[in-house]
This record gives C-alpha cells, structure tokens and sequence, in this order.
C-alpha cells in the first residue's frame, strides 16, 4: 500500500516570484558565488542562428576539452584520497543561460559522462519514495543523475522496494543551500543560509538560521532552525552550556556553497562529519542531512533486529515505534536516533539527531549515512570520545543518566501469558521455592485482568490475587503486573473510573475535530491517556494508588505503548491531509503512518500525533516512575517496551515479542549491547523465547545466557508449554538453577555496574571493543560481551554441541571457576561447554566481588562476600563495590552509601573504604582467592596476623575464614 503522495514531473512546481526576484545581497563576512539560475529546469534564450552555431561550435570544444582534462586529473588524482570526501565527477559546468536546443543534447550527454564518474558507493538517493518505479523522465524531473544498477543484485532499490544502488542520485552541482551570513556568538557561530532554488517537496524553507554552540571540549551541538517560523522541538531537557569551550578536540569548517559542515578531530584530522556530500533540504515535511563515515563500524540507531556492527550497504534503518515482533529490516518498538562510529586508530565518535519525527537513516558503502526525517528541525550532537565508552557517557550526559535500579530488579523474573488463575501463578511460584530455584519477581500478563480492563483483576480466576501478592512479599519477594495505555470506552457510565474520571479530567488524546480519539485494543473499544499532559499523570497515579489498595504490586510493566492500536488510526478512520499522507513517508511497516496505531492528526497537548509518536513510551514510563515513588516510596521498577531517549531515567526495556529459536537467542546480545550503547542499560530478552514451543536444549542454554542479561526474565505466550525451569527433566533443570545461582553470586558486581551506570553514564553489558578498541578484531564480535571490563561471557548458541568458540583479545585470562589461565595473542579459542556450563572468564588486573547465593537477592545480598583476584603478569589488580540498603531512592545524591576500592600490588592487597555507610558493617569478606600467583607463598598475613591458606598447582591462592568487616580498611599480603 503506497503511503506517500506520488511526485509527477507535473508535480513539481517552482516559485514564480523567486525565478523573477533579484540577487540577494550577500553579507560582507561571507563570499559567496551567486547561483547562476534559480530554476532546476534550464531556461532557453532566444539567439540568432549565427550566434548559436558559434557558440555550439565554442562550447562543444570546451566541453570536450573540458571532460578530457577532467578525466585526466581525476584518473591520476592521489590515491590518498580523503575518504570522507567523494571523488569529484569530470565535465565543465555551463551556464544554462547560454545554451540553445543542440547545446542542451550536448550538455545532457557531459552531464551523464559527469553522473557517471560518480562512484556507485557515493550515490545518494534522490528518489527514496518506495513502491515507485523510477523511470528516467522522473528522475530528471528532479534534476538528478539516472543509472540504472549494472547487476540484477544491486538493482532493488527502485525496481522491488528492497535496498540497493540508487538509480536516481544527484549530481554534485545539485543545487542546495548558500551560508550568507556568519558571525561570532558567545558559544560558537551562527548564520543565515539561503536556498534560491526550490526543491520537489512542497512547502520548501527558503531561508534557515543554522547556531554552532561549542558546548563542551567534547561535545559540539549544531541547530539548523527555520527562524521565521517555530516547529516542534523534543520535549526532552538537555544540558544548556553557559559558555564557549576553552579548548576543544575538535575543529569546525564550513562550505559556503553549497553550504555544507566539517567537523574533524584535531589531533588526528580525522573527519567526523562532513556534509557536504549530499545536498541539505529543509522542507516543512522532509528534512534531509547526509555526511561521510570516518569507517564501516556504525552501531547503535535502535530499536532494529539486527547484528550489533551494522551493515553499510545500502542499508535503511527505519525509525517509527511499532507494535511488532522483532524481524530484520522493520522499524519496531522504540526510536533511537544515535550511532557510535569508530575511527581509524580506536578512537570514537558519536552523533544524536534530537528529532522524534519518523525517519529513516540510510547507510551506504562511501561509507556514508542519510538522516531523512519529516517533521521537527536538525539539531544534533556530535560527540568525541576518544574512546568508545567515553561517547557513551557524553551521549548519557546529554540525554539523561540511567535511574539506579531497586536491587531485587536485578533477580530472576517469571512470567507468562496463560498463567489463566492466580493459584496456577502461585503454584509455579511454590514449586520453584521447592527446588530450589532462585526467583524475586512474580509477574502476570493481561489473564489477570478483569476482561482485560487496566486497573482490574477477574474476581473469579484471580480472586486469590491478594493473597498470592501478600505471600510473595512474606518470602521477600516482589511482584509485577501488566498495564496497556488502552482505557475501555464502552463500559456502563459509572461502571469503570479510569474512562469516567479520565473523561471528567479531560486526559485522552484528541482526534482532528477535537473529540476523544477511540482505537481498539485488548479490551475492545478504548480511549488513550495523554502522556504530554500532567493532568493525566495525576490521573494516572490516582489510579495507580487506587489499585493498589487492592493488590499491592511492586513494580509496573507497561505494554502497549507505541502506542498499539489493532485498528489504523481510529473507529473513524483519519482525516485526509499532508500528516496522514506526507509528501514522503519512510519505509515504516504497514506504509502508513497510522498503520496500527492512532491517527497522525490526533491531537496531544503538547503537539499533533505526528511529531509524538515515538514518544508516547517514554513519557508513559515517566508518568508511571512517578507515580511508583509516590506510592511505594522507594526506586520505582518500570519495564517499557517502547522506548526513546532518555527512558534509562525511567524505567528498563525487554526486546519484545521474540520467538523460541536459536537465532533470536544470538540477536538478544545484539539487543542488550545497543540499549547499552543508548542509555537503558536494564535490558534483557524473553528467556526461552515468548512465541513457538520451547525447546529443552535452547532453554537450558538461553537460561545460561539470560543469567547475564542486565534484565533476567523468563516469559511465553499464551497456550505454549510451560518454560519455567521447573517444567524440564532434571538434567535441565539443575542446569538453569546452577546458571541463576551464578546469576546471584555475581549480585555485587551487576549492582556496582548499575551505580557507575547510574553516576557516570557507563555500559553494564558491554561490548568488547569497549575494552579493546584498538583491536579491530573486536569491532563485530557480538557472540560474547562482557559485564564492565572484565568478566567475559562466552554463551553457547547452537543446537547440539558441546563446546563453544570464543575469542580473546590479547592479554591474559582466566577461568572464573578454576582459575586456569590462558594467554592469548588475540585469537580464537575452541572451549569446552557441556550442557550444564556458561563459559566465563576473568581479565587480568581485576578484582570481581562476589556472595554465597541464596533464593532471592534480599537473603543473598546480606552474605559474606568472596574476592577474586585476577592478577596481570605484575602481579596487580584491583576492584570495587558499591553497597547500600539496596532501595531507598536517591542513596548516592543522598551520601548514603559505601563505596570500597580493592589492590593487589607487589602481593599486597588492601582495601580502602572510600565512603562509609551503616549498611557496610552488616557485610563481611569471608574469603578470597588470588589467580596467577606464580609460586607458593610460605606465609600470608591479614592484617599483620598470620593466616592459614591454601595454594593450587594452577597457581591459585586461597585466604579462608577472614571474617573481615567491609566497612574498615584491611590488607592481605603474602611472602615468598
């Protein structure tokens, strides 16, 4: 179904009063060349017949001239040819003004010659519309290059949809927009630019105000804004500079004309954007900005199935939050606008196009990127590392460090769709505590619901729902239920609060005439709460408190809320106009943009559907966190399924409707390690898969890798099998207990990841080139991660093997159960896996804390803890914790917490209390062990006192019954 408005060379209409109207002035502080023609259609004089045969006869000579010369330097031009800049096409430009009909076919023919020399690579599409076959005449309609691809292959662009070469690209001298005016501001510059051309979209902003704020050493920020006229800007908060940096990394360059930016990094002059290489448009519904890639390693621009390292060639990424599960190459649930991009060396940039409009992101082989979004302006960031985490943390500064999560967030979670009563939920729950198998959270689906009315509980099937509720807290554990932002419309009036009050209260979003927007979800006919509104926060925390009266959950898991509509647009279907059927729509599933969800014309308080959308998630989930605090009076657990930036400040992410197979089991890494990447650092995946029967195998391994996603759940669809670990043979089961045993030894570590996460904007599941980013070898690595920068997971992903190959960068490791080391030279290595094993290793020089587990994080956490140290050659490493009550909101803000720092050095180590709170001294270190200590110690001391020990032939070292308070300093040492 085409969702956009066919462009026709009728179509394309131009300004009669820009064709007439003199040249602009041109401001003294920028020289620029005046467009010669203000049209894109050539213009044709009138001139005698002697005149024009000399001058076809002239002309004809230059041009041929012209092109030879031409291909002569571009043949022998240097091979170094800076890659972020497309190799220049040979031709003489002519003026059109002088050019009478036999010209014109000469001119045609040296400007194809010219299109031609444009490497297919340094295409950029000039008819993106889907679902059309380009022909020539209405490529050159838009005054572009047509080439049909040479292979069959590359060919799909505009002959089946698919992506591809683009036969229709433009030509260099495609006109774009002129920087007339540049002055000197307090954070950088700004100035005006100037298009005298219009282009093929309507509604064309003629003249743009672009503002360069040189925010921080590490951060740029650029707004290219329509000055005469306010748009739609996210309504997200970011940082406001007060003043120009002092010493940036970086420099900016400008092109006049066209106008274009160059950001490079000043210590390596590395080109980090450069947007000269396509033209820019700024139409009131198709904005425009391509740039050169410094390399092929691009990561991040969620929410997509895919491979963690994105694919360049011609590859379009389509940003549009949609209810769908996770297939390649489809916009799903959330919008992410950010990529990390690596550099030559191992260094690191970033880019955020703070824009929430649909959009599609275009990667090609140059390599180079197109964002091509409709609605809102261009303002974006660019970020410079060096290093890859360090982009991440300048991205977190900008967008919103991630909440700390409540420490029972970081247990197992169980979950299905069909769970049918409350004492079938509760059963589950007690068979587990019977084999003891550890669980924190209980949740339930929409079968808990009262016919699927949020805010309900079907007193039949669910009557024992506050019983099951009050048991689980009497075990110290905690419980989760669903909500959909769908509120049933059709209930009697007086019947059902959440409709009455929400229509008293006026919280619903609109449709175009102003009436309550009515779409169809689970529960029939519904109304949909206004986020943008704070009237309808309070609704909805009035709501929230009311249920909770009644069943006291403890955390909310929101669904739904792209928002999910099983209709397009409404009951009444939407209205006719350019936000419904834009001039261009990305390649959104269902090509419309009200293809199940609510009309583009619906209107919110703070703007029309069309410029919110992909934000209705994020501002649920803050609406929801809220209300948690307000209630619960602790951390609030939010798990969303869409999501925007800035949603780590507000709830966690799960990946959506997977399936039970093996390949979405490897593409959850993927998925966990770009959430990192943007911010939302609680993310994890289905365990076992949602949909398609569970397999016994591919649970057992899933198990073993969920244990590591930051975000551990187990949940299935309705009318599968059970997939709880309980439902499998013993061999499987005692395989996913010692795996979620494992889970809540490492409980110390995962939370000190989440409070550097919190503080400093880091990864928790983090990519290995984080670590390594001078090794390329790394760069496309997502069959293992890592925990921070040392505890390496090499999970088994392939039916019916009992091993498992992973690679290790260069450096020392070791084997977190035996403590065996391996030096590796950077290379691949085959390990051993049974069915009953996660791979994990230690890297040198860290020190990891761990805790005997127990059932749930409440008892586990309040164990004595075990040090494992992994030493580096030098016999070095070090460590740290984070401690505090594990809940009370705002522990750090509020000093109320311990923070403890561990060395190894010169076979000493200590531990230094860096800042102490009560809750320390309730912890003791009990053990610890020392891997490569290279020869047997004759004596150990702690503490000055001599120690019993125990030393392995694997050159493990063993201090046990230390019995050493966490909160005072201590020292381990031993002599040879």
């Amino acid at each position: 179904m085409v969702s956009y408005k066919r462009l026709n060379p009728e179509d394309v209409q131009f300004s009669s009063a820009l064709l007439s109207e003199e040249p602009r002035p041109v401001h003294e502080e920028v020289s620029v060349r005046e467009p010669e023609e203000a049209s894109l259609l050539p213009r044709r004089p009138s001139c005698s017949v002697n005149t024009g045969l000399l001058l076809i006869g002239c002309l004809l000579l230059l041009l041929c001239g012209g092109w030879l010369l031409g291909t002569v330097f571009w043949l022998h031009r240097p091979s170094n040819q800076q890659p972020h800049k497309p190799p220049s096409p040979a031709g003489a430009q002519t003026p059109d003004s002088q050019i009478d009909i036999g010209v014109n076919d000469a001119a045609a023919a040296s400007r194809r010659e010219a299109c031609s020399l444009i490497p297919e690579a340094w295409r950029f599409d000039c008819y993106p519309e889907r679902e059309v076959v380009v022909t020539r005449e209405l490529c050159e309609a838009r005054n572009c290059c047509f080439i049909p691809a040479s292979s069959p292959s590359s060919s799909a662009t505009h002959q089946s949809g698919r992506n591809g070469i683009p036969w229709c690209f433009y030509p260099q001298d495609f006109p774009s927009y002129s920087l007339v005016s540049l002055n000197d501001t307090s954070l950088g510059q700004k100035g005006t630019l100037v298009r005298e051309v219009k282009t093929y979209y309507p509604a064309d902003i003629l003249t743009l105000e672009v503002e360069i704020r040189h925010e921080t050493d590490m951060r740029l920020r650029v707004r290219i804004t329509d000055p005469s006229n306010s748009r739609f800007e996210v309504p997200i908060s970011v940082p406001t500079a007060a003043k120009k940096a002092e010493s940036p990394v970086y420099t900016v360059e400008f092109s006049k004309q066209p106008f274009g930016l160059i950001v490079k990094r000043s210590s390596t002059g590395a080109v980090l954007l450069n947007t000269t290489v396509a033209p820019l448009f700024y139409a009131d519904q198709f904005l425009q900005l391509s740039t050169s890639l410094q390399s092929q390693f691009i990561y991040g621009l969620g929410e997509h199935r895919s491979t963690f390292l994105h694919d360049v060639h011609w590859n379009t990424l389509t940003m549009w939050a949609r209810d769908v599960p996770p297939m390649e190459r489809t916009n799903l649930y959330g919008a992410h606008p950010f990529y990390l991009a690596m550099e030559d060396g191992g260094n690191a940039h970033g880019f955020f196009l703070l824009n929430s409009n649909a959009m599609d992101v275009k990667l090609q082989p140059a390599p180079a990127l197109t964002w091509r979004t409709i609605g809102g302006i261009l303002d974006f960031y660019v970020f410079l590392g060096p290093d890859p985490a360090s982009v991440i943390e300048q991205y977190v500064e900008v967008i919103g460090y991630p909440a700390m999560p409540i420490y029972w967030a970081l247990g197992y979670h169980l979950c299905r769709w069909g769970y049918h009563t409350s004492n079938s939920t509760w059963e589950v729950v007690k068979s587990l505590r019977n084999y003891g198998i550890p669980q924190d959270v209980q949740w339930n689906d929409i079968d808990y619901m009262d016919q699927f009315l949020d805010f309900t509980f079907d007193p039949a099937k669910f009557g024992t729902l506050p019983d099951l509720v009050k048991d689980l807290h009497a075990h110290d554990q905690r419980y989760v239920m669903i909500l959909d932002p769908g509120i049933s419309s059709v209930q009697p009036e007086g019947s059902y609060w959440p409709y009455d009050e929400g229509l008293r209260r006026d919280v619903f979003i609109k449709d175009a005439e102003g009436k309550t927007l009515i779409g169809k979800v689970w529960p029939g006919l519904t109304a949909y709460p206004d986020f943008s509104d704070d009237v309808t926060h309070e609704w909805w925390h009035d709501n929230l408190q009311r249920f909770y009266e009644k069943v006291p959950f403890d955390g909310l898991w929101i669904d739904m809320n792209e928002p999910s509509n099983f209709l397009d647009g409404s009951t009444n279907g939407c209205p006719s106009s350019s936000l419904e059927n834009p001039p261009y729509t990305p390649g959104i599933l269902g090509g419309l943009l009200r293809a199940k969800t609510v009309c583009a014309t619906a209107q919110q308080k703070q703007s029309v559907h069309y410029n919110m959308h992909s934000l209705y998630g994020l501002m649920e989930a803050k609406a929801s966190a809220s209300a948690l605090k307000r209630i619960v009076a602790k951390r609030p657990f939010v798990i969303s399924r869409s999501t925007f930036p800035s949603q780590g400040m507000y709830s966690g992410h799960w990946l959506g409707d997977n399936r039970s197979q093996w390949k979405d089991m490897y593409t959850s890494i993927a998925g966990i390690l770009t959430f990192n990447l943007l911010g939302i650092p609680l993310v994890g995946a289905d365990i076992c898969g949602f949909s398609e029967e569970p397999q016994e195998e591919l649970c057992v391994r899933w198990t073993q890798l969920g244990a590591f996603y930051p975000f551990t759940r187990n949940h299935n669809a309705i009318d599968m099998r059970p997939q709880d670990p309980t439902a499998f043979s013993p061999l499987a089961r005692t395989a996913m207990k010692q795996a979620l045993l494992l889970r809540y030894s490492l409980y110390p570590v995962l939370y000190t990841l989440f409070h550097h996460a919190h503080i400093h904007g880091h990864t928790v599941a983090r990519p290995i080139m984080f670590e390594f980013p001078k090794d390329v070898k790394t760069y496309g690595i997502d069959k293992q991660f890592l925990w921070g920068k040392s505890l390496l997971v090499t999970p088994v992903l392939d039916p019916g093997v009992d091993y498992v190959d992973g690679y290790f960068p260069e450096g020392l490791w070791y084997d977190y159960y035996t403590g065996d080391s391996l030096h590796s030279k950077g290379e691949d290595l085959r390990l051993h896996a049974p069915l009953d094993k996660i791979n994990l290793h230690l890297r040198e020089g860290s020190i990891t804390p761990t805790q005997a587990p127990n059932l749930t994080l409440w008892v586990s956490s309040g164990q004595p803890l075990h040090l494992v140290s992994a030493l580096s050659d030098d016999g070095s490493a070090s460590g740290d914790l984070f401690w505090d009550d594990g809940e009370s909101i705002d522990t750090y803000e509020n000093n109320l917490y311990s923070y403890i720092i561990f060395n190894v050095t010169q076979n000493v180590m200590t531990s230094q209390v860096l800042h102490s709170n009560v809750e320390a001294t309730y912890i003791t270190v009990e053990t610890a062990a020392f891997y490569g200590v290279k020869q047997k110690p004759s004596r150990v001391l702690v503490n000055s006192q001599d120690a019993a020990f125990t030393y392995r032939a694997n050159q493990v070292l063993t201090v046990a019954d230390l019995g050493l308070n966490l909160s005072q300093n201590f020292t381990i040492s031993w002599m040879f």
